[in-house]
């Protein structure tokens, strides 16, 4: 009853075209006038109890370097490398698109703010050279969905809060599987953009590519300064992100001098929006997920996947249907915040590694950005490309075809995801 209660109020408060964090206090709400404990002064304590972590500071401070990397023109000049490698090649813009994803998710850890800034890069570009707007809008989106999965990420972060799990282990088991996520795109990418009849781009010199490695070093110098800090115990994920803030501003301004004072404000001010909005978020879905474990929703569940519990493998596929499921009417926090109760129990139970369960979520939650009718990120690229969302949509669906499969080889073979995490820790 509980869990039909919970569905309804939700969706029915989306459906009345309520925001996200707004809808999930109302369902919050209804199971606590179903459970009889109808008390508003517990409902704020408890939103103010879970913004007052000292993990979630790591997200306004990896916001921040974000929009510090984008004015400070190190986002532009990773572009600016990858095309210098691989621009020539037939239909090189898209993998040019796949490898400054990668770079990208490597500084800002955030889906939306990546496939932002690709798209305003690299569409222009693409339309001039004569691609299909609509696929080469539906492939920045697609990038951006590795943004969650290699570290520093936002996703991680949130789910090693609710989950109780190390997030450093997370961030480190991400880098194979997101660097899988990037190979499936630009192997899919070769099989569709074999229809596209675009006139390649000159082959850059050794010296000009030289030359944009040069240029971009100190943007490609932060995710290695994050990586190995972490490895070697030099930082939490929290000062990860003070240092990554930190870096970004002064290489912006002092490296790259195009972070200028004036412009300070603005970035912060930038910051600071994103990361109230993600924070209010956060705080709205843990009264859900807090009252969701009060009414023992977990243990409603439990019936479901009983069957499974036996096989871990088929216990993981058997979540990560659902996961699919709910990610196609949920937005990524809400989404991480509302099942990690639910599942994790499960998980300990049935002798799952909670990093490997982890990666393999969020990676999950992160496709789900590029499913309809939500796809948070299918809005982002369709307007700053200036496409039809219905036709990005259509056209997206062989890379999120791919995302998937890469999701269900490694619910076959975990050993990809926690071979690596032992040489890395």
């Amino acid at each position: 009853m509980t869990v039909l209660l919970f569905i309804g109020a939700l969706l029915g408060a989306m459906a009345l075209g309520m925001p996200i964090a707004f809808a999930l206090l109302v369902s919050a709400l209804a199971m606590m006038w179903q459970l009889d404990a109808l008390d508003p002064q517990a409902m704020a304590l408890q939103m103010l109890n879970a913004a007052d972590s000292f993990a979630l500071l790591a997200i306004p401070f990896f916001l921040l370097a974000g929009e510090a990397m984008t004015a400070g023109g190190l986002s532009r000049r990773l572009v600016g490398f990858a095309l210098a490698l691989v621009g020539h090649v037939r239909g090189g813009l898209g993998y040019v698109a796949v490898i400054a994803a990668i770079l990208l998710s490597s500084l800002s850890g955030s889906a939306v703010a990546d496939t932002a800034a690709l798209a305003a890069v690299l569409v222009p570009m693409m339309r001039r050279a004569g691609y299909d707007v609509g696929r080469a809008a539906s492939l920045m989106a697609a990038g951006g969905t590795i943004g969650p999965v290699i570290p520093p990420s936002i996703g991680f972060i949130v789910f090693g809060v609710a989950a109780n799990v190390s997030i450093t282990s997370l961030f480190l088991a991400g880098i194979v599987p997101g660097l899988l996520m990037g190979t499936a795109l630009a192997a899919t990418w070769w099989l569709v953009a074999r229809r596209e009849d675009v006139q390649p781009m000159p082959r850059a010199s050794w010296r000009e590519t030289l030359a944009a490695l040069r240029d971009g070093l100190l943007a490609l110098g932060l995710p290695a300064l994050i990586v190995l800090g972490m490895k070697f115990g030099l930082f939490t994920p929290t000062e990860a992100g003070v240092v990554a803030a930190v870096y970004a501003i002064l290489v912006g301004m002092f490296g790259y001098r195009e972070l200028t004072f004036a412009m300070l404000p603005g970035v912060l001010l930038s910051a600071l929006r994103t990361s109230a909005a993600v924070m209010f978020l956060v705080a709205a879905a843990s009264v859900t997920a807090y009252f969701i474990t009060i009414a023992d929703v977990p243990g409603q569940i439990r019936p479901l996947l009983e069957p499974f519990t036996g096989h871990p493998a088929l216990l993981m596929a058997a979540m990560m249907v659902l996961v699919v499921v709910v990610g196609t009417a949920l937005d990524f926090i809400p989404t991480i915040l509302i099942l990690t109760p639910v599942l994790m129990p499960m998980v300990r139970e049935a002798g799952i590694d909670p990093v490997y369960f982890g990666v393999l979520f969020i990676m999950n939650n992160a496709i789900g950005l590029i499913t309809p009718p939500v796809g948070t990120v299918l809005n982002v690229a369709s307007a700053v490309a200036g496409v039809d969302l219905g036709r990005v949509t259509r056209a997206v669906t062989p890379f999120l075809i791919s995302q998937l499969v890469v999701l269900a080889l490694l619910v076959l073979w975990p050993e990809l995801v926690t071979a690596p995490l032992r040489w890395l820790r």
